[in-house]
């Protein structure tokens, strides 16, 4: 069994969280730079045993796709093409940054530490693949 790996796609930056072996805890990873994302999956793949991706799908109130879905498509196209092996699933990630400052505020994070957007990142992609676990 490998790992389950969340992403949170940003056009700057991109949350990643995974869960371990027996993919029953869902942790952040890291936040990278978006323009290095493929790479980086690269790599932690050759590393890591990873059974699927799960990457977040923006939606509107209204269940129609947010304008952000419009860059994650070709990232999901190149994704597919250079780690073909692993498989792809979308989840809904509606309100999960504001669900991840919420878990900040709750866990008493000051402030200036809650703008930390990286950190909102990695905590959204954990939000996406706790979702994921959850529903599967």
């Amino acid at each position: 069994m490998g790992r389950i790996l969340a992403i949170d796609f940003g056009k700057v930056r991109t949350g990643i969280a995974v869960t371990d072996e027996l993919q029953i805890i869902a942790s952040g990873l890291t936040t990278v730079k978006t323009e290095e994302l493929i790479p980086f999956l690269k790599n932690y793949c050759a590393k890591e045993k990873v059974a699927i991706f799960i990457v977040g799908k923006p939606k509107q109130m209204n269940n129609t796709d947010s304008e952000s879905e419009a860059l994650i498509i070709p990232f999901l196209e190149k994704l597919s093409k250079e780690i073909p092996s692993i498989p792809i699933k979308r989840v809904d990630e509606r309100f999960t940054s504001k669900m991840a400052v919420q878990t900040m505020i709750a866990g008493g994070l000051k402030k200036k530490q809650r703008s930390n957007k990286a950190l909102v990142d990695e905590i959204s992609a954990t939000i996406i693949l706790q979702s994921y676990l959850y529903s599967s």
